[in-house]
């Protein structure tokens, strides 16, 4: 069984998140590119993902799909980069409360936000999040008072909730608040999220025009 690690993704996806998750882990890996609307369309890239999206890992014969999971998986299979509180330690539940609070509540927060989808009062108990605010003011709660999420160090956790602040920040889907921004400053200049960024800005810039 090979040991290889296959990352498929496109440069302008939340690939982004997995890539900087992998630089992190200082894992050798391949990457598979794939276009929107052709590669990841063929019967060839459905087998691995039936919903034709990137990002997916392929990994000593496992096939991981959603980013937050892959993330998750990620941390665990390479314990050494010391990216997630080892199983039993009392951190572990902090780190996958907000990971999987950014996974759910704030995607669809946002997503809703981004479709003009407007959720009355009367229905917030049929939506996970409840509301934009109450999302946002849970969010300004975590990031505040802390370093980290979890454990007093940088995990899976941060990167992917940061990178979630980072880009709903500047695409105006997240409003601006100190503790957002005080937070993901700590995490942008890390070196592995510089090499992932230039290495994902590189393939835009290098990629056919029209």
């Amino acid at each position: 069984m090979s040991d290889d690690l296959v990352f498929y993704t496109h440069p302008m996806s939340r690939g982004r998140i997995v890539r900087w998750m992998l630089e992190e882990v200082g894992a050798t890996y391949r990457t598979e590119i794939l276009g929107y609307g052709t590669a990841m369309k063929e019967p060839a890239y459905r087998a691995v993902n039936p919903l034709a999206k990137v990002p997916a890992l392929r990994h000593r014969g496992v096939t991981v799909t959603e980013t937050a999971a892959i993330c998750a998986y990620l941390a665990d299979a390479f314990p050494e980069a010391g990216l997630a509180p080892a199983p039993g330690d009392p951190e572990r539940g902090a780190y996958y409360r907000w990971l999987f609070f950014a996974a759910g509540p704030v995607e669809a927060a946002v997503t809703n936000k981004a479709l003009g989808v407007e959720v009355s009062e009367e229905r917030r108990r049929m939506v996970g999040y409840g509301s934009m605010a109450e999302v946002l003011d849970a969010l300004e709660g975590a990031v505040s008072g802390r370093e980290y999420l979890a454990g007093g160090r940088f995990s899976a956790a941060d990167l992917y909730l940061g990178s979630h602040l980072m880009w709903g920040m500047q695409f105006g889907g997240i409003e601006r608040r100190p503790a957002y921004e005080a937070y993901v400053a700590r995490l942008a200049d890390r070196p592995a999220a510089l090499r992932a960024r230039e290495i994902d800005d590189r393939l835009i810039a290098e990629a056919p025009q029209g």
